[in-house]
């Protein structure tokens, strides 16, 4: 798995990094098709997260340098060069490349592969209470990610998660109980964690989300939400 190539970002460095496993999942090539595109959405962001998935690709180099050869599959070959071969908008987004801070450009390269537009170009659809989503489109899997809108000082209805998600903010910042989140920064919750993101004001808050499975909505009218809202 190719790390992200970049110079830098433009702005502030992420305070808040991605985790181990997940780098290393990354750069083994085992992550869902959602978590590769956030990973590689944060490396364009972050050189922290870029040198520590390289250091990472390179103890797999030696490992594999280790393992007695075995013989390829029928097929394999043909199959490594078909990719090879493919046009340059068929390559898999967790080869991302490119270089982070290009001015204009407000989403990550990978983010851009899949939405074929920047922000500006997004159509959300309002949840209602300040909350608009997008769908990231082409998930080939059936991992699940989108986009989360929230209005400048509104804030996301109190929840829990009844599986994982990860959380990284492309423009704006949020503050929950675990602390300020800014561009680049990462969360990840799991159903121990009980938060409710509130955009600072001046500016709404973006950002990308990767879960496993619904949210659950924990306030007073969670119940309701829980019916009719589906994120």
């Amino acid at each position: 798995m190719s790390v992200v190539s970049a110079r830098g970002p433009a702005g502030p460095i992420p305070h808040h990094h991605l985790s181990d496993d997940l780098l290393a999942g990354y750069a083994a090539g085992s992550l869902d098709e959602a978590s590769s595109l956030f990973v590689a959405s944060h490396m364009t962001l972050c050189p922290e997260c870029r040198g520590r998935a390289a250091m990472l690709e390179e103890v797999g180099g030696v490992l594999l340098a280790d393992i007695a050869p075995v013989a390829m599959s029928a097929g394999a070959l043909d199959a490594v060069l078909s990719r090879a071969e493919a046009p340059a908008n068929d390559e898999p987004v967790s080869l991302a490349g490119g270089r982070a801070g290009v001015p204009g450009k407000e989403l990550p390269a990978p983010m851009r592969r899949y939405y074929g537009c920047d922000l500006d170009g997004i159509a959300w659809e309002r949840q209602g209470g300040g909350v608009s989503v997008a769908a990231v489109p082409g998930l080939r899997d059936g991992s699940h990610a989108f986009m989360l809108k929230v209005e400048a000082g509104r804030a996301v209805p109190q929840h829990t998660h009844r599986g994982n998600e990860l959380v990284m903010v492309l423009k704006g910042a949020y503050r929950d109980e675990a602390g300020r989140f800014g561009r680049g920064d990462v969360e990840l919750a799991d159903g121990d964690v009980v938060h409710q993101p509130k955009a600072e004001t001046g500016e709404d808050c973006i950002c990308l989300a990767v879960t496993d499975a619904p949210l659950k909505f924990t306030g007073s009218l969670g119940w309701l939400l829980n019916i009719f809202v589906k994120m």
